[in-house]
């Protein structure tokens, strides 16, 4: 059962780790980033596709952890999805500085540089163009959107076979258009 969706269940031991910390606890702190740090890495990775910047992520989320426990409500979710929730803004916060940073730096570099640059940009947009709506749909929730196949699946409403299908073979027509 590989594809089967993990249902998130009340954890109380962490909760009691998050109450723990909001009360000041390090070694609660500690156990929890024992136990979710390199969940919040693997999410941070597979947004900014960069192990560095990815661990700076894993520390700011956990910094926000300590400063923010006491915001954690069982009621909204677990302390994982709480975590991941975290980890992926500050992943997508990250990411989307590194894209204005370059559009930043594309804006003074001189036109010359900026060419193949630009030839990039429209093969890209071509070969995206190419692809079926629902390929293209798949494909920016999971790279502009930082999702997961999953989280792609319940929110567009079908079987994940389906998104992993669809977004494998988007890729594959995604790199023979580029290749060209």
């Amino acid at each position: 059962m590989g594809g089967a969706v993990r249902l998130a269940t009340a954890d109380p031991e962490a909760e009691a780790l998050l109450r723990r910390t909001a009360d000041g606890d390090r070694a609660a702190l500690g156990q929890l980033y024992d136990r979710f740090a390199s969940l919040a890495n693997g999410l941070a990775l597979r947004i900014l596709r960069d192990v560095a910047e990815a661990e700076d992520v894993v520390q700011e989320v956990f910094l926000q952890v300590w400063r923010q426990a006491d915001r954690f409500d069982a009621a909204r979710g677990t302390p994982e999805a709480w975590i991941c929730t975290i980890a992926r803004s500050r992943a997508l916060d990250r990411l989307r500085r590194r894209v204005a940073r370059k559009e930043d730096s594309a804006a003074v570099d001189p036109p010359a540089a900026a060419e193949p640059a630009t030839d990039d940009a429209l093969a890209v947009r071509t070969a995206v163009a190419s692809l079926s709506d629902d390929q293209r749909r798949a494909v920016e929730l999971a790279y502009y959107e930082g999702l997961t196949q999953s989280e792609i699946a319940r929110r567009l409403g079908e079987p994940l076979g389906t998104i992993k299908t669809r977004i494998r073979t988007a890729m594959m027509r995604l790199r023979e258009a580029l290749q060209r």
